[in-house]
Parts: C-alpha cells; sequence; structure tokens
C-alpha cells in the first residue's frame, strides 16, 4: 500500500528553511509530483522573478502568484513549494488552508543567513545589508508564518532527510491530508 495524499501540502516559510528540498524530497517518498510557484511563475511569464520584480513591480508579481498557487490548488494533490512571500497575503493562507494544508519550515534567522548569504538569487536581499535586511524580513514574516496549520523545526543538524520525515510526522497528525500505508 502507498501513502494516499488527499490534499495538496504547500511548504511555507523563509528564503533558505528548505522549502524546494524538503518539497522534493517528500513529494518523492509521498510518490506525488513536487511543483514550485516561483518556478511555475518563471515558465508562465518566460522570465526570472527578479526581472518581474524590476519591470512589472512585487505587486504584480503577488497577484500571478495568487493566480498559480490558487491553479495549483485545484489540480490533483502534490507538494507545493512557494515563494517566502506568498503565505503574506490572507487571501493565499485563506486557499492554501482551505484546499490544502500550510506547512511552515521554521528555520533560525542565523540558519537562514548561512544558507543564503553566498546566493545572489533573491532579489529581496540586494540591499547594502543584506542580513539586516534579512533579520528585517525574519521579524515582520515570522508571526504570519506562525499561522500555518503545521510547523516542522528545522535545524543545522537535520539532513533533508530527516526534515522530510518531520513533515511526514507533521502530515499524519491530519487523516484529511495524508493517510498512511496499511
Amino acid at each position: 500500500m502507498a501513502w494516499k495524499l488527499k490534499k495538496t501540502v504547500v511548504l511555507v516559510g523563509m528564503m533558505g528553511a528548505g522549502k524546494t528540498a524538503v518539497g522534493k524530497a517528500l513529494a518523492a517518498k509521498l510518490g506525488v509530483p513536487f511543483l514550485d510557484s516561483d518556478a511555475e511563475i518563471v515558465s508562465a511569464a518566460n522570465m526570472e522573478i527578479a526581472e518581474i520584480f524590476t519591470r512589472d513591480g512585487e505587486a504584480f508579481f503577488r497577484q500571478k502568484e495568487t493566480q498559480v498557487i490558487e491553479r495549483l490548488l485545484t489540480a490533483a494533490p502534490c507538494v507545493l513549494s512557494t515563494g517566502g512571500g506568498a503565505f503574506l497575503a490572507e487571501r493565499n493562507r485563506e486557499m492554501i488552508s482551505e484546499k490544502g494544508v500550510a506547512v511552515c519550515l521554521k528555520a533560525d534567522l542565523q540558519l537562514l543567513w548561512n544558507r543564503v548569504k553566498h546566493k545572489d538569487t533573491r532579489p529581496l536581499l540586494k540591499t547594502e545589508d543584506p542580513f539586516a535586511t534579512l533579520s528585517e524580513i525574519y521579524e515582520k514574516r515570522a508571526p504570519i508564518y506562525a499561522m500555518a496549520d503545521l510547523k516542522v523545526p528545522v535545524e543545522p543538524s537535520y539532513s533533508i532527510e530527516m526534515t522530510r520525515d518531520k513533515v511526514v510526522e507533521a502530515l499524519v497528525t491530519r487523516p484529511d491530508v495524508l493517510e498512511m500505508p496499511k
């Protein structure tokens, strides 16, 4: 018997929390597709997120992000990784909890910084002081991420597989979302 995913699992949290890596591992374990809302937006717009931000602004990007998330939530259940800002919009939070389940990957600020400081693919961190910017974003977003249906801690000592297994442990507490193999 295989796992039975009844609703889409939407991974939310800060940039660098591991949504993509853990999401891919989770999807493989559950035997469902892995989708990334940012990748879907890039594909639909035929340009990178940073280009969309520059050309059309963040408000336009957020509107497209909501449309993509809505479309993906109405498709077959999957594991969906969202951009760090997606869960900030109340409409997205309501839609995710209604049609799927929001799982917040909770990592502390230092771990996030260690993971993102060498990457130049984070448009929000292209500032004079990227650590201060990340700290500000973290402080603003943490209370919103805390509204997720399930919260899973991410520790520096955890492998991707360990974090994935912690997510599975959280999901099996929700029989409306995930049924264990018999």
